[in-house]
């Protein structure tokens, strides 16, 4: 990736990209799936990704405000998602390496099951009796679950997709992801509170994610996933020490990986300020709190889309620093004082919601230009952004527990936009080094085919 030599203009431009063999050339005739930026194989996964998420994201929109209005302060629900968000970003770096070791679909059983098991104590045992010591204990194991499914998933993907087509794939992902987390999923919660109550939602969200792990497992057939990707010769200590040493011996993907913690650490921190600040400063209803921010995530699932796609053509680099962190720094505090300004008015909150919502998701191409900063070892460079991804549950929340005391949510905004203004900074590192350009190159002038085991540490 080269820069305009202009001093004035930062702006990256589209990374170069390898030309098309006589094997591209012969390739059959793509279908509609496959040209719309899904691989084909992995189709079902996709589905099953965003029913899972869906019910992962039930909760997402009245969790807190349910919780505070059972006698639980604002501090212990802030403190209750921080370590939630601890043993997210933990799970998150383990599902790469655990990919590697295990293949990627044992992977994701394993974390259908922790889901699963977890959340029926967290009902049972912590919400249904009012017990917050068990309810912290059971969400934070509970946590350890949905990464391994999801980014295990993700880390399947960047197996078995071609380099080309790995920006449109990972648009379909957070397409996915983000889809149930929490737009469809906040949407179903705003409809079925008033129907079956509260509770009854919750156990509706345990149904929602065991039907979405079965279809993507069970109607997933692409061999890939379900075999280790590393090598038979590489050690259980040498793919775990790889995933981690890989931050120091390619320090892009450290810089990618606090880009992507910045990222959606402020979605994380409104997750538990913006009920209250909605419902009790702007004068909105629960409802409309909820049904807001399902249009704030509807937003952003479609420009997972759009912006993965426009990554493979303006350059991936590119459209995070502009889009991603330049916008979200005016996007969040505008997210505040619109709002604001405009007390009550749900039309005006709502587009600058879905503003809000575009520039989270112009991250998206971070995940289609890491593999590709490390194309011998896509496994351990996404476990470094998964690492981010993770760490994003918490430090959002984090943030809030420590400075909410300093100048109260006006304070906490200002911060999350002067983390995107260093994000942008930090973005401008993300290059693709000439080693990786010429390792593509050499496999392309063997025949090899780049996705098939590339996951795999070396």
């Amino acid at each position: 990736m080269r820069r305009s030599p202009s001093p004035l203009c930062w702006l990256p431009v589209k990374e170069e990209t390898l030309p098309l063999t006589q094997t591209d050339i012969l390739l059959p005739r793509p279908s509609l799936v496959e040209r719309i930026g899904i691989p084909r194989p992995l189709l079902w996964g996709f589905v099953g990704l965003l029913l899972f998420m869906v019910g992962d994201g039930v909760e997402a929109g009245y969790l807190a405000p349910y919780l505070e209005n059972h006698g639980v302060s604002s501090r212990d629900v802030a403190l209750l998602f921080t370590i939630y968000g601890v043993a997210v970003s933990i799970s998150s770096w383990l599902s790469g390496p655990l990919s590697d070791l295990w293949g990627p679909k044992r992977v994701m059983w394993i974390g259908l099951a922790i889901w699963a098991a977890f959340e029926v104590v967290f009902l049972m045992a912590g919400i249904m009796t009012g017990n917050y010591t068990v309810m912290l204990a059971a969400y934070t194991l509970r946590g350890l679950g949905y990464p391994l499914f999801a980014y295990g998933f993700l880390v399947w993907i960047a197996a078995a997709t071609p380099p080309r087509q790995l920006g449109s794939a990972a648009g379909w992902f957070w397409f996915a992801f983000s889809g149930g987390l929490p737009t469809l999923g906040s949407l179903f919660a705003s409809v079925t509170i008033p129907l079956v109550g509260e509770i009854t939602t919750f156990w509706l969200s345990l149904v929602l994610v065991v039907a979405g792990g079965c279809v993507a497992l069970l109607m997933t057939r692409e061999p890939r996933g379900a075999s280790r990707l590393a090598p038979r010769d590489v050690s259980v200590g040498g793919i775990f020490f790889g995933s981690i040493s890989i931050l120091w011996r390619e320090p892009r993907t450290f810089m990618a990986m606090i880009v992507r913690t910045i990222n959606t650490s402020s979605e994380y921190a409104f997750l538990v300020i913006m009920p209250a600040f909605f419902t009790k400063v702007v004068g909105f209803t629960l409802s409309q709190w909820l049904v807001l921010l399902s249009i704030v995530f509807m937003s952003n699932i479609l420009f997972n889309l759009m912006s993965g796609m426009l990554a493979d053509r303006l350059g991936h680099r590119t459209v995070v620093s502009v889009a991603g962190c330049l916008g979200a720094a005016i996007s969040v505090p505008a997210f505040y004082y619109v709002p604001l300004a405009y007390h009550g008015n749900f039309l005006i909150a709502a587009l600058v919601g879905i503003f809000y919502g575009a520039t989270i998701a112009a991250f998206v191409p971070l995940s289609g230009l890491v593999p590709q900063i490390c194309p011998k070892e896509k496994a351990a460079a996404l476990s470094a952004l998964g690492l981010g991804a993770g760490a994003s549950t918490w430090v959002g929340p984090a943030i809030v527990t420590w400075f909410q005391s300093w100048h109260g949510i006006e304070g906490i905004i200002w911060i999350f936009s002067g983390l995107y203004v260093f994000a942008g900074v930090l973005t401008l590192s993300l290059s693709i080094p000439e080693h990786a350009r010429a390792y593509m190159r050499q496999a392309r002038a063997r025949g090899e085919d780049l996705h098939e085991g590339a996951a795999a540490f070396h």
